[in-house]
């Protein structure tokens, strides 16, 4: 979403950077481009006068004018004003009461009941809440039946009544369901309209007044720009909302209003969602935010992610297999699937710094590795345990097998007997954090299938464990870290449930 905005703040600090010093004229044209950045994405006019100016005050001022790098103090400065702009740090939602009921607003569209599933299946899966879905949309046709569908599908309960149309009063028997079944927490699925009327609001003041939520979040699609602001607005006033979920920002709008709603409402953003799936909803971080729209990258974003997909047990397994250069084929694969299920190369490689706006999917087809994966498949237990017996013979069945060329076979094993080595050798030297997630670079893998377009191989990913240079080494050290505490804190967890 916020390529075109990364790129026009990127243009504005080359005439920044590099210099030895910074004149007032130097940093009125920087700050030119930002306004214009800033209005082209969307961003309340208000909202980015008040930017710009809280930014030229500090860039004129001392620190930045006599520092021995001015420019990249100046860069500085734009980052802390925009973190202080999205918010400063992530604010957890109130889940106290029995149940903490959670009420989603909206208008029409936005994603609400969607939204909904996302957020019960984050709360049991992340915070071991027991989650009830209530199905207070009694408007849209079929909206009962798709919120019960998403339910089952997720394995969360769904309180619903067909036939009673009075709200509030569904509202308070969702609540006493929610009690007798012992949830912990009540997600309120309520109904949208085309625009804010007074219907609308009315519902969701009795709705409120009767059932008492602690929270009541607005779900905001990211697309509306200067329109989801003043939806904020007129939400907030009428029902004193305590935060903000936006929804679609893995679209192609211009994100204005994720710069927007916090300040012009005062409310916290609080998710995000970022793709179809049930599990593409995200705690909304400010600071990190700022990091991607800068240019600047998301390492800790990444390995948090990477870090739920891994027990402690199995990275040491890896780890060991690397360092004795047992790496196999199965290995891969599981390696592959991994990925997958973190959203694929093109969308994890978005968060590492300098790769945030480029056009990553004309370049990785991830729907390419299904060929590695038939490759991998058509071999046999031993094959992939042992790559090196696989001689011509072999590579003609294992292609006719998977239904691909001799030359792509031959290509997926030197292509892996590389990576194999390069692997080894970081093993060795300390270890790839996560058990060589992402393989150590992979030499040359521009020639995979799938990686076509990515020239002489994948680029160095800083704090995973990849690449030369005393940056990458303590980047990866950093990364390293915080991956084991995050996986040795889920191991506890786990433990901790098992004797519950």
């Amino acid at each position: 979403m916020f390529n075109k905005l990364t790129d026009r703040f990127q243009q504005a600090f080359r005439s920044l950077t590099g210099r030895g010093h910074l004149t007032e004229s130097n940093i009125s044209d920087a700050l030119n481009e930002i306004r214009k950045a800033l209005l082209e994405a969307d961003v309340n006019y208000q909202v980015t006068k008040q930017f710009v100016a809280d930014v030229r005050e500090e860039c004129l001022g001392e620190a930045v004018m006599k520092s021995v790098t001015p420019g990249q103090q100046a860069v500085k400065v734009v980052h802390d004003k925009l973190v202080a702009l999205l918010g400063e740090s992530a604010v957890p939602l109130e889940l106290s009461g029995s149940p903490a009921v959670i009420m989603l607003c909206g208008l029409h569209g936005s994603g609400k009941t969607t939204t909904s599933a996302k957020l019960a299946l984050y709360l049991r899966d992340k915070q071991k809440r027991k989650v009830m879905l209530a199905a207070c949309d009694v408007n849209r046709p079929a909206a009962i039946d798709q919120l019960e569908f998403l339910g089952k599908e997720l394995g969360v309960p769904v309180f619903l009544d067909r036939d009673l149309k009075d709200v509030p009063k569904l509202a308070l028997l969702a609540v006493d369901a929610a009690r007798k079944q012992g949830c912990d927490t009540l997600i309120l699925d309520t109904a949208g309209r085309l625009q804010i009327d007074q219907d609308l609001v009315q519902e969701l003041a009795d709705i409120k007044r009767r059932v008492q939520p602690k929270e009541i979040l607005l779900v905001g699609d990211a697309a509306l720009g200067q329109e989801a602001v003043s939806v904020a607005e007129h939400f907030d006033q009428a029902l004193g909302i305590t935060g903000i979920i936006l929804t679609k920002l893995d679209g192609d709008a211009r994100g204005g209003a994720a710069l927007s709603m916090r300040q012009v409402t005062g409310k916290p953003v609080k998710f995000v969602t970022v793709g179809e799936r049930p599990i593409d909803l995200e705690v909304f971080h400010p600071d990190r935010m700022a990091q991607r729209i800068l240019n600047m990258g998301d390492v800790v974003s990444l390995v948090e992610k990477a870090a739920e997909q891994f027990e402690e047990d199995e990275a040491k397994e890896l780890e060991e297999r690397l360092f004795k250069n047992t790496f196999g084929f199965d290995d891969f694969l599981g390696q592959l699937n991994k990925i997958r299920k973190m959203g694929g190369f093109a969308s994890l490689l978005k968060f590492l710094p300098g790769m945030g706006n480029l056009p990553l999917d004309q370049h990785i087809n991830d729907d390419a590795f299904k060929r590695i994966e038939g490759i991998i498949n058509s071999m046999t237990v031993k094959e992939r345990r042992q790559p090196e017996i696989i001689g011509l013979p072999r590579r003609q069945r294992i292609a006719k097998g998977s239904g691909v060329q001799v030359n792509e076979v031959n290509q997926l094993l030197k292509q892996f007997s590389q990576m194999k080595a390069v692997m080894a050798k970081l093993g060795q030297a300390g270890g790839p954090s996560l058990g060589g997630l992402f393989g150590g670079g992979m030499p040359g893998m521009g020639g995979m299938p799938g990686m076509g377009g990515m020239g002489g191989g994948m680029p160095p990913m800083p704090g995973m464990g990849m690449g030369g240079g005393s940056s990458n080494q303590s980047a990866s050290q950093a990364a390293k870290r915080l991956a084991r505490k995050k996986m040795a804190e889920k191991s506890k967890k786990k433990n901790r449930n098992k004797k519950k």
